[in-house]
C-alpha cells in the first residue's frame, strides 16, 4: 500500500536516511549531513508555509519532495517564487502533486536549482515544462572541482496587476489539499525497480 502524506518532524531520521545517499555528490552543496534535530527543524520551518511530502510505501518512506521560499525581499513575496527539492530525483508523482499544491498557495513561478551537468535532474524538469534562465557559473565546490548551477523556472500562474498573496498551507481548504492527496495515490503506482 502507498501513501502520500505531508512530513513531520517525527521523519526527520527516515528522511536523512534518503539525504544522506547524495551528501557525497554534488547534487547537494552540503559537506556534511545535519543532524537529525537539524533537520527536524528545516521540516518545522518549511512546513509552516510550503507542502513537504513524503512517500510511504509498505510503511517505509521512500522519497521526499518539498518547496521553500527562494527569496525574503517583499517584492518577491508579491511574485511568489518558490524553490523545489526533490529526492530521490525519479520520483515524478511528488512533483506534479507539489506543484498543484503551490498553485493553490498563488505562488507563481517555481524555481529549481540543478548542479550541472546533471542530465537526469535537467531531463526531468524540462519535462515538467520549467525553462533554464540563467547559469551560476562555478559557484560551488565540492569534491576538489568547482561546479555550475542552473536556474529552472516555470510560470505556475498568470502575471497580473494585483497577484493574490502567498497563501500558507494552513490556510487552504482542506477538502482541496485531501482531494489532491488522495487522486496522487490513487493514480500512482511505483515501479517495482525505483526503490533507493
Amino acid at each position: 500500500m502507498n501513501t502520500i502524506r505531508f512530513a513531520a518532524p517525527d521523519d526527520a531520521a527516515a528522511l536523512l536516511r534518503i539525504y544522506a545517499q547524495y551528501i557525497e555528490t554534488p547534487i547537494t552543496f552540503e559537506y556534511t549531513l545535519p543532524s537529525e534535530e537539524e533537520f527536524a527543524r528545516r521540516i518545522r520551518d518549511i512546513q509552516a508555509v510550503y507542502p513537504y511530502l513524503v512517500y510511504i510505501e509498505d510503511g517505509e518512506v521512500l522519497g521526499y519532495a518539498y518547496a521553500h521560499r527562494f527569496q525574503e525581499r517583499a517584492a518577491y513575496q508579491c511574485l511568489q517564487y518558490g524553490q523545489l527539492q526533490l529526492f530521490p530525483p525519479h520520483f515524478q508523482f511528488l512533483y506534479t502533486l507539489l506543484l498543484e499544491l503551490l498553485r493553490l498557495q498563488n505562488v507563481r513561478t517555481a524555481y529549481a536549482l540543478v548542479t550541472l551537468p546533471n542530465t537526469k535532474s535537467e531531463a526531468l524538469h524540462r519535462h515538467f515544462g520549467f525553462k533554464l534562465c540563467g547559469v551560476w557559473h562555478s559557484s560551488g565546490f565540492k569534491n576538489g572541482r568547482w561546479y555550475d548551477m542552473g536556474s529552472f523556472e516555470k510560470q505556475l500562474l498568470p502575471y497580473d496587476s494585483s497577484p493574490a498573496p502567498l497563501r500558507p498551507l494552513s490556510d487552504l481548504p482542506q477538502e482541496d489539499v485531501q482531494a489532491l492527496l488522495e487522486r496522487a495515490c490513487a493514480a500512482h503506482i511505483l515501479p517495482k525497480n525505483s526503490r533507493i
